[in-house]
């Protein structure tokens, strides 16, 4: 065995996690002890699915589990475990540094307000850290699974900037955490705190935790916890409590979990699975590359994390559990990928989450917390699972014109029980936000009308509307294309009417934007502006070009239709100009002004700002007093 030791320093951002950390977990301290002891499950599930495939890594009969000691005299409470254990590599690895996605975001989100912080920490997940917020040194001893004595490792630090590495001789396998604890927390030295803290947190874990006073040489070593897998229990014995903690088991959230789902499933493929939808966004829900997925166990052992295959990509942000009766012991991915029994597994378990999504929407207030954590990414649902179109459909929420707001809360069925007589259209707007949405002059008149607009402005809603088509036999629109169909209105002349009766003017005015626009009409969707712009019916709506080009994507050119509201006083003074200077002007100045309240760029600031100086000055007569 060799002598070496060496201090190395942490990655920055262990550095900022702990101080943050140790300065804003003050109030929950205490989850310290259920992150400790379930990194030591973890541990332990994986030495058995390991030991699957290599019998000789668990190189005994001792039965797997965890225990805690406390030692008063020495102010110091330790959880050992007997499971894969550490190798110096996987130490410095594991210890040092944070591979988790998400890091830069999450640090960027810190404000140095306690409840704020402690809030996105429990999102970010805790895990090892968490031992610094009780303690001022923590001592980690490891020998990996399958590694001699001499192999084993000692890691060490204060929590500061740095840590210390140095070889160990050590007989057992798996891993020891000491935490030397800081004056004031010697309440985790005290064995009936010890016990109530693993009681409650710890309780479901699927290995014996035992509890030993090492300060009270009467004591006798204590089983504390059930020691039964929680998913493997009928759910009458399981309390809301219990499942609770399971999730923050599970997911390193100290947050309670929005609602979940305890089934098993008898017959031809029989499994058990417990399925979470948490409270809160985890930081890297928007990498659809992150590891993501359930737990895996196959007959109660631990097969894999993040199985992915079980749901869908859109359904990402689930947690839970899937133990399977009938998968092989030796399963993997690849062996997942080719297993056909899976798929039927997998169109159940999304069912069977989208249900939970259908019973959470009957309590508002929660399916509101829900939406706006993961409303964006259910919407991808509508675009890749066509299966599941019609349910999903139901679970969408909108900001509409009918509320006035930019909360996303109002149903597809919400619109359809509010609409017109005889409307049998939905219609909408997408926009870059809510303010450009609902300030459009596209939706002029269909407010006057008393017709309700959704209001979309998610990126992903160009391709959710064209995914749904329809929904209750009523197709969906866009109020900004082209030859928009309103119900019938007994005053209304049809387009071609309209057209005709200004063509003069149409025809002057394409005549000077016929480089910038495909066609100059009559508009009958226009009430208070002069005008609009539209694209035509097989031209991409404006905000979806925007986002492909800048993206990187080369389109044809395409220019909009001008819709004008000959009503308006501007087109009556464009009407009458006769200086063709000031009319080109005027025309031009009234296409800038449709292009920004759409939300497009103008090609041209420099000209446009030029136009408007030399008008105005007409206007004002300053050029006649220049």
């Amino acid at each position: 065995m060799s002598d070496k030791r060496e201090t190395l320093g942490f990655q920055t951002e262990v550095r900022q996690l702990l101080q943050l950390m140790i300065h804003s977990l003050y109030s929950n301290k205490e989850i310290f002890l259920r992150e400790l002891i379930s990194n030591a499950s973890d541990a332990a599930d994986k030495l058995r699915f390991e030991a699957l495939a290599n019998p000789e890594l668990q190189d005994d009969d001792a039965e797997l589990g965890i225990e805690i000691i406390v030692d008063k005299k020495r102010r110091t409470l330790s959880i050992i475990d007997n499971g894969i254990g550490m190798s110096r590599d996987e130490l410095i690895d594991n210890l040092g540094t944070i591979a988790k996605s998400g890091t830069a975001e999450f640090l960027q989100q810190m404000t140095g307000e306690k409840k704020h912080d402690a809030h996105l920490i429990g999102q970010f997940g805790v895990g090892f850290y968490s031992a610094f917020i009780v303690a001022d040194k923590v001592t980690v001893e490891s020998r990996r699974a399958g590694l001699g004595a001499d192999a084993a490792v000692r890691w060490e630090s204060e929590g500061q900037g740095e840590f210390t590495v140095e070889d160990i001789e050590r007989a057992e396998r798996g891993t020891t955490v000491t935490l030397h604890l800081k004056k004031g927390e010697l309440e985790f030295v005290e064995a009936y705190r010890v016990e109530s803290l693993i009681r409650k947190y710890s309780d479901h874990i699927g290995f014996p935790v035992s509890l030993t006073d090492a300060s009270d040489k009467e004591s006798e070593t204590k089983l504390v916890n059930s020691a039964t897998a929680l998913w493997t229990r009928p759910r009458s014995d399981v309390s809301d409590d219990e499942y609770k903690e399971f999730y923050k088991h599970l997911s390193h959230d100290f947050s309670d979990p929005l609602t979940w789902s305890h089934n098993r499933v008898e017959g031809k493929r029989e499994y058990t699975s417990l399925l979470y939808i948490p409270g809160a966004a985890p930081f890297d829900l928007w990498n659809r590359e992150a590891p993501r997925g359930l737990k895996l166990y196959v007959q109660r052992v631990f097969i894999m994390d993040d199985a992915e295959q079980f749901l869908p990509l859109y359904l990402r942000f689930v947690k839970g559990v899937v133990d399977s009766s009938d998968l092989p012991l030796n399963v993997s991915r690849e062996l997942l990928q080719q297993n056909p029994e899976l798929a039927t597994m997998r169109s159940a378990l999304t069912k069977r989450v989208l249900d939970m999504l259908k019973k959470l929407a009957s309590k508002k207030d929660d399916y509101q917390k829900f939406w706006n954590e993961f409303g964006q990414v259910l919407k991808e649902g509508l675009v890749e699972d066509h299966a599941n179109k019609d349910k999903l459909a139901k679970l969408l929420r909108f900001s509409t014109t009918h509320t006035g707001s930019n909360t996303q809360d109002q149903s597809l069925d919400d619109y359809v029980g509010r609409a017109a007589d005889g409307q049998e259209k939905i219609y909408y707007i997408l926009a870059e936000n809510y303010a450009t949405a609902i300030a459009s002059p596209h939706l002029e008149q269909l407010k006057s009308r008393g017709l309700e607009v959704l209001l979309l402005t998610d990126r992903i809603d160009a391709w959710l509307v064209e995914s749904l088509g329809e929904y209750d036999g009523k197709a969906l629109v866009d109020v900004a294309r082209e030859a928009l169909d309103l119900p019938a209105d007994g005053e209304e002349k049809d387009q071609g009417k309209l057209d005709e009766e200004h063509k003069a003017l149409l025809e002057k005015i394409q005549g000077v934007l016929s480089e910038r626009v495909e066609a100059v009409k009559v508009s009958r969707r226009l009430v208070d502006s002069p005008a609009c712009v539209v694209a035509g019916s097989q031209d991409l709506n404006p905000q979806v070009r925007r986002m492909l080009e800048a993206s990187g994507q080369k389109l044809p050119e395409s220019k909009p239709i001008l819709e004008i509201n000959v009503q308006h006083p501007i087109l009556g003074r464009l009407s009458a100009e006769a200086d063709e200077k000031r009319f080109d002007a005027l025309s031009n100045i009234v296409l800038d002004h449709a292009l920004l309240a759409e939300g497009s760029q103008l090609d041209n600031p420099a000209e446009y700002v030029q136009r408007m100086n030399e008008f105005m000055l007409q206007t004002s007569g300053g050029a006649e007093n220049a």
